[in-house]
């Protein structure tokens, strides 16, 4: 039963690392699954199957090298020479990722609960602190809370959607994006992901070291975010044309719930924001000290205060550009992850 937990607490970790704002508002799972219509469901499953199969090699590949940050990973796959640039350039995007998400927490606290925007920050970061502090036990028990609120939601939204009517419309819904291919979208999206998630998925492998326990807690990862894209796709594509030209897709879609549905959609978007803020911090802070050394929990209070004032000032010019160029290396890491044998256990 233990080893059971264990497995479980795994799987949400690498859930609640890949999720984010992005997909609690349903803007994600729009632009890379519901576009495609009816090959949707296609595309959903190849994706399932990518995360399952490749975020298990990526912490089996942790647990081989004993590794302590993603910066062993990515001199595994990319030598020395070129694991170098692409660490130092996951640095950046993770630095950006944690900015988005500080600013988000904020812009959360103060439109929706009408707080001060510092507030929000700040209560965050507080309570980042405080997991980060027991270290990848903490971001194992956050999670191990957290998602299961999580997949509660996405019930909810799977039990209204079960109610609506055009059912067998689904299956007819036309490909709104033309330009794409449902294949690339989704290879894609789980590039994009994985690159990201190398700050949490690589350390933990290295620390849990037991592979059956790593295979089984990747796979329950997988499936779980497949379970979430589907039922969140459905019921958006049930609204298809409802949602079209909305920024928060879902609010659509719980818009029918009841008025009491929106602050737990708030919670559970902050929840999504702050598994997410935490694992890149934890991440981003094990790389640095290993590079020049210090504390980890000095590292961890720099990028705190840093990324505080940045969020003042706003960072999403650098984080469109950042962000298209870390999915294509994404399709490095994802083509990497494929040829690659598994290291010889160090």
């Amino acid at each position: 039963m233990k080893r059971w937990m264990l497995a479980f607490r795994i799987g949400f970790t690498y859930i609640g690392t890949v999720v984010g704002a992005g997909f609690a508002s349903g803007q994600e799972i729009y632009q890379f699954f519901s576009v495609f219509g009816k090959y949707s469901l296609w595309a959903i499953l190849l994706a399932v199957f990518l995360f399952a199969w490749l975020g298990t090699r990526m912490m089996m590949i942790g647990a081989r090298l004993n590794a302590s940050s993603y910066q062993e990973f990515n001199h595994y796959l990319f030598g020395n020479r070129f694991g170098k640039w692409m660490n130092g350039f996951v640095a950046v995007i993770l630095f950006g990722v944690i900015t988005a998400m500080l600013s988000g927490t904020g812009a959360l606290a103060k439109e929706q609960l009408g707080l001060s925007f510092h507030i929000g920050v700040w209560i965050t970061i507080g309570l980042a602190f405080l997991v980060i502090l027991k270290g990848m036990d903490g971001i194992l028990s956050i999670n191990s809370l957290v998602v299961p609120f999580m997949l509660f939601f996405t019930c909810l939204i799977g039990i209204q959607s079960l109610q609506a009517p055009g059912w067998s419309e689904i299956f007819h819904l036309p490909v709104v994006n033309r330009d794409g291919h449902w294949m690339l979208s989704a290879v894609s999206y789980v590039a994009f992901n994985l690159a990201m998630s190398q700050a949490v998925l690589v350390p933990l492998g290295g620390e849990i070291q037991d592979a059956k326990l790593l295979r089984l807690g990747g796979w329950i990862g997988g499936v779980g975010l497949g379970i979430m894209l589907w039922i969140s796709n459905i019921a958006m594509q049930l609204r298809f044309e409802d949602i079209r030209s909305v920024e928060i897709p879902m609010a659509v879609v719980i818009g029918t719930l009841g008025v009491w549905i929106k602050y737990f959609f708030l919670a559970v978007m902050w929840g999504e924001i702050f598994t997410t803020l935490i694992g890149n911090i934890y991440g981003l802070a094990a790389y640095l000290r290993q590079i020049w050394g210090l504390k980890e929990m000095t590292w961890i209070c720099f990028i705190f205060i840093s990324t505080y004032f940045c969020s003042l000032v706003g960072f999403p010019v650098l984080i469109s550009y950042l962000y298209p160029f870390f999915g294509y290396l994404g399709f490095m890491v994802l083509l990497l992850l494929i040829v690659r044998q598994k290291p010889v256990r160090c």
